[in-house]
């Protein structure tokens, strides 16, 4: 069953906490892929994944390279799943899926300063419950670290 996880994001931006998470998902193994609302954001977060940390990066690409379904990362505008990942990150107010059933995760970050972005963040909840997925909702506390809150 497809896990659907709701990342609240407060006092850490997502150049930040995104990274951590997509090197967490290489560890297990999977491939993933994070969709983006605009090109804009691709490319930004195109260029901060190869300088994040001095010591690492983290290997990726993006839907517009001819090598996208072999990127282990692709960062993508689009719906479609190029690199067959398992893992799908949803960011800047992108839509679940209409495929969701076919990863092991969508994880959907949102924006906790912004209320359209947490009114938009309990609309999707409410979908995912309807369609039938485990959801579950992460909050960082006052040292940084994710806690399960529901």
């Amino acid at each position: 069953m497809t896990e659907v996880l709701f990342y609240h994001l407060q006092r850490q931006p997502i150049e930040r906490v995104l990274p951590t998470l997509l090197e967490k998902s290489l560890e297990r193994g999977w491939r993933v892929v994070v969709q983006a609302a605009s090109d804009e954001r691709v490319e930004a977060l195109d260029a901060h994944l190869w300088t994040y940390r001095e010591d690492s990066f983290l290997p990726h690409g993006t839907y517009r390279e001819g090598d996208a379904a072999q990127q282990p990362i692709l960062l993508t505008v689009r719906d479609d799943n190029q690199n067959g990942a398992k893992v799908r990150f949803m960011i800047e107010g992108a839509e679940l899926p209409a495929d969701a059933e076919s990863y092991e995760r969508v994880v959907l970050m949102f924006d906790g300063e912004d209320p359209d972005a947490v009114a938009a963040a309990r609309e999707r909840w409410t979908a995912a419950k309807a369609r039938g997925f485990a959801v579950t909702y992460w909050q960082a506390d006052d040292e940084g670290r994710w806690q399960r809150k529901g």
